[in-house]
């Protein structure tokens, strides 16, 4: 370095003087910046804390408001919620009693707890089983019938009776070894898949095969109701009842009390006004007296079944507080699986005496005892000389083709003894979907059934509940493996669409309008099952929700149905069980885009209604309350601060029956809870 650079160098050089400064200055800057940063946070906390204060002092107005207002609400609601006892005294009208099997099932199922009696239930139930058995009679005295002119019958190439005979509900196939040719051990009913794989000891035994295929299931015994719910219908039946005897007899008192009072006013108008306007106006008097005391009575008798139809719609949501418990390994639980596409009767009888021509007449002899099974494998084996003498018998049927299986079906055949479905005995099970057949190897011969998850389509993945047109919805369920869409118009129920895998699936309900009640059992018999049972929170995870709350928020829903689209939202599973959340928007036309993305989320905790300031795409969930908008008693006085006045004049003008059918379909498959 020159010594230029050095000079330089020392010039460049900072004094201990200056540092002291410089570190001063930064110290004084670093103090200035916390300083403004204290003062900034200060005023960041004021201004947080005064915003709170508003916010609570605003949220207590609210609260105020909606309390000030709560009784006006509620006692409007429920004056609304009046057409649910309306719609139960037109449906008492229309209920009347049937000798038929499905009427008789209809009605119990139908008919709402409190007016049915336990003898009532028991004889109900008692005539179904006589009826039951005298069908299967029936069925056995045609079978022997048939079986007596087999040889008359016979086919003649192969030398046996084949015969075939269907009808809507029932098809029977009787097939009778006539040769016992030891070679013939292939039974094919033509014209059918059904077939048969005999042993060498059945071909040359004298017997006959039935399978008699009912589409409908008498076997399954009728589900007993559990003990928890049976206490709570005698508890609300015996409440009711009381009340009625109670509120007639303080009419009873107010009549009389009434009435001497009008007498003794009578009296005294008898001394100043002739006996001719005494007697008209005794007459006027008694006649409001009269109209009064109807009117009291009525009032009373509404309110009683008001709360009678309330207690029945809350054993629609009610969950079992224990699980079925099963003894034995094999039994089919018939909570967690359904029969579906009727029941196979499969029987073996032993071939009757055959008709015989003589001298121009047809001899036969009939045997006292009628129709004789034939017992497979025998109860002793000890005669027959090897082991595998009775090895199972290969059956394959068809799958009844109104019937809708997600999963292969299982088999279950019936145990007479335990008088329930099991499903040993049975090996090699087959199922071939698009052909609709089933083939499995069985022990012994008895009723079969097929068998699937009742829960297979639980818990739904959507739904949507939508306006078409005056007292008409449209209610969408989306499973994993289905879309649903369900019309209710008034007090009838129809299946608009089935989608399975996303392709339209031709269903034999599509187009037929049936009562709610009917129409559920002909879902479930069909495989289209997405109504839970009291005991299905054991088999599916469900989004659990107070009862009460479920079942004001369906009620109202339902009130609201014909002028407001309702669906799923996911934010429905982040809120507490005691709340619920629901997308809403106003739909009063069937043209309006169903895509519509202005969709409302509405809170709901049984006495408190409000709009959610999130939307469906927010990123998280909160509770908190839309901006310029008030707490209210109910979902009804809710949606008016921001409804038109056509859409409140659609639901005013609802009919009865129909909110009680929605609301009735709401409760049966619990979507708030099930979603």
């Amino acid at each position: 370095m020159g010594p230029k650079a050095k000079k330089s160098a020392r010039k460049k050089k900072i004094t201990k003087a200056e540092r002291l400064k410089q570190l001063q200055e930064e110290e004084e800057r670093q103090q200035k910046e916390e300083e403004d940063a204290r003062v900034k946070h200060e005023k960041e906390e004021m201004e947080r804390l005064e915003r709170q204060r508003i916010e609570r002092e605003k949220w207590h107005q609210l609260e105020a408001k909606d309390l000030e207002r709560r009784n006006e609400e509620l006692e409007e609601l429920y004056l609304l919620e009046e057409c649910f006892p309306e719609a139960e005294k037109l449906k008492r009208d229309t209920r009347l009693l049937s000798q038929l099997i499905e009427k008789l099932r209809l009605l119990l199922l139908q008919t709402p707890s409190y007016d049915l009696e336990d003898k009532t239930i028991i004889q109900y139930r008692g005539s179904i089983l006589e009826l039951q058995e005298l069908l299967h009679l029936k069925f056995n005295v045609a079978t022997e019938r048939l079986l007596r002119q087999a040889s008359t019958l016979a086919d003649l190439d192969s030398g046996n009776m084949e015969k075939v005979i269907q009808d809507e509900n029932v098809a029977l196939y009787v097939w009778a070894n006539l040769k016992k040719n030891p070679r013939y051990r292939s039974v094919r009913f033509s014209e059918t898949q059904i077939r048969f794989e005999i042993p060498r000891i059945l071909a040359t035994s004298g017997i006959a095969i039935r399978l008699l295929h009912t589409h409908y299931d008498h076997t399954t015994p009728l589900r007993p109701v559990s003990a928890s719910l049976q206490g709570h219908t005698a508890t609300a039946t015996h409440f009711v009842k009381d009340e009625v005897q109670k509120g007639e007899a303080e009419i009873s008192k107010e009549l009389q009390e009434e009435y001497k009072q009008q007498e003794c006013e009578s009296v005294s108008v008898c001394e100043e006004e002739t006996k001719v306007e005494e007697q008209g106006d005794i007459e006027v008097q008694m006649s409001f007296v009269q109209e009064e005391s109807e009117a009291t009575k009525c009032k009373l008798e509404m309110k009683l079944l008001s709360e009678a139809v309330f207690a029945a719609q809350l054993l629609l949501i009610e969950n079992a507080n224990e699980k079925p418990c099963f003894c034995e390994d094999n039994e089919v639980d018939l909570c967690q699986f359904t029969t579906l596409g009727g029941v196979y009767h499969l029987d073996i009888f032993e071939l009757p005496p055959q008709c015989k021509p003589m001298k121009g007449w047809m001899i036969v002899e009939i045997l006292k005892e009628g129709l004789q099974k034939y017992v497979y494998p025998p109860e002793s084996t000890e005669d027959f000389e090897t082991e595998n003498a009775f090895p199972p018998i290969e059956v394959t049927l068809e799958v009844q083709e109104s019937v809708i299986f997600f999963e292969d079906p299982m088999v279950a055949r019936w145990d007479a003894e335990g008088k329930h479905w099991q499903t040993d005995g049975i090996s090699n099970v087959l199922y071939q979907s698009e052909e609709r057949l089933i083939t499995f190897s069985l022990e012994t011969f008895g009723p079969v059934t097929l068998i699937q998850d009742t829960h297979i389509n639980m818990p739904f993945q959507s739904w949507e509940l939508r306006p078409l047109d005056v007292n008409k919805v449209l209610l969408t369920v989306t499973t994993v493996f289905t879309e649903i869409q369900i019309q209710i118009k008034e007090n009838l129920c129809m299946l608009a669409s089935v989608k399975v895998d996303n392709k339209k699936h031709s269903s034999t309900l599509e187009g037929r309008w049936m009562t709610p009640i009917s129409f559920i059992l002909a879902l479930k018999e069909t495989g289209l099952n997405i109504f839970p049972t009291g005991h299905s929170h054991f088999y599916v995870v469900i989004n659990h929700k107070e009862p009460l709350v479920e079942i004001k928020a369906y009620r109202q829903l339902a009130l609201l149905s014909s002028a407001f689209a309702f669906g799923w939202s996911k934010w429905n599973v982040e809120c507490s069980s005691k709340k619920v959340i629901v997308k809403l928007r106003e739909h009063l036309t069937e043209e309006e885009t169903v895509q519509d993305p202005n969709w409302t989320l509405l809170m709901f905790s049984g006495d408190r209604a409000q709009r959610l300031k999130i939307n469906e795409n927010s990123e998280t969930f909160s509770e908190a309350l839309k901006e310029e908008t008030e707490f209210h008693s109910t979902l009804y006085h809710l949606v008016k601060d921001f409804a038109s006045k056509e859409a409140m004049e659609k639901i005013r003008s609802s009919k009865c029956q129909f909110i009680d059918s929605v609301c009735y379909m709401l409760l049966s498959t619990r979507l708030l809870s099930y979603s």
